[in-house]
């Protein structure tokens, strides 16, 4: 079945950017002249995906806004003749059938993706977290589309990182079954470099299938009360495997800091409006 749909929680609270985030959605955070969250519905829209649900909470009212229509600003713009703004933002507002469904309490990723299940149907779909923007000539999601065309099983996207690093990730048990395509029988959550089963760490890019829903309905909450995405797939991997692509292109965390920061400078430097001086500003810093 094509995958038509993708569901994008957006109900964290985004604390490890207080206090930008106070009262802005931390998805809203813009790179260079773009918000983070549009990168990544232009993602889906590039790979086929129709349908966009967000799931969203208290303060993300900003979210809705960008993706709906603003007569007011159209107008503004019109009577000026900027023509090339009035474009960009018009074309948001086509991109996909967007649907918002609020998560009322926080307990974790897996809850807030249930949240959306009336809305997917018993189909397939694609998942998107919103910390996390791959820069692809070919969609990451696309890739993991065409692993789930040969197995008909969940995906994930997967990245390598340094051995050193796994302590920060979650890094996948895997066995290679084909280019950039695993096998994987499990997860262990952030071990330590000579503990980790791989260096394959596990970004915010998936495909699920109705089978993950109904475990995520069925599941416990795990100790700090929440019901998570990756208990659902160690679910899962104790009946059968699911399947992880290596995807091609450069990731970038933008839950963190640094790698906010790393996103900024690369978008930066090659916009072709600010790209050659921002290079020059960047080689003269002392």
């Amino acid at each position: 079945m094509k995958i038509r749909k993708a569901i994008i929680p957006v109900a964290g609270m985004g604390t490890r950017f207080l206090p930008a985030t106070k009262a802005h959605p931390k998805e809203m955070l813009t790179l260079v002249d773009k918000p983070i969250i549009q990168y990544i519905v232009e993602e889906a829209v590039a790979a086929g995906i129709e349908q966009i649900t967000f799931v969203t909470s208290l303060g993300k009212r900003a979210i809705e806004d960008h993706f709906d229509r603003n007569f007011e600003l159209e107008y503004r713009l019109r009577e000026k003749g900027k023509k090339e703004e009035l474009s960009k933002i018009l074309d948001i507002t086509d991109m996909a059938k967007f649907v918002y469904v609020r998560q009322r309490s926080p307990k974790g990723d897996g809850h807030a993706i249930l949240s959306a299940r009336h809305v997917i149907g018993d189909e397939p779909c694609a998942i998107f977290f919103g910390d996390d923007v791959i820069d692809a000539k070919k969609p990451a999601i696309g890739q993991l589309m065409e692993v789930y065309d040969r197995y008909q099983d969940p995906v994930v996207a997967l990245c390598a990182v340094p051995k050193n690093k796994t302590a920060n990730y979650g890094v996948a048990k895997a066995k290679d079954v084909g280019r950039r395509t695993v096998e994987v029988s499990g997860f262990v959550e952030k071990p330590e470099p000579n503990k980790a089963p791989s260096n394959l760490a596990a970004v915010g890019r998936y495909i699920i299938t109705p089978e993950i829903f109904d475990i995520l309905e069925r599941i416990k909450p795990d100790r700090g009360g929440e019901i998570r995405l990756a208990g659902a797939f160690g679910e899962f991997v104790k009946r059968r495997s699911m399947y992880g692509c290596v995807f091609e292109g450069t990731w970038y965390d933008c839950g963190s800091k640094l790698g906010f920061l790393k996103a900024q400078t690369a978008f930066g430097l090659r916009h072709r409006e600010v790209g050659a001086d921002f290079k020059k500003f960047l080689q003269n810093i002392k």
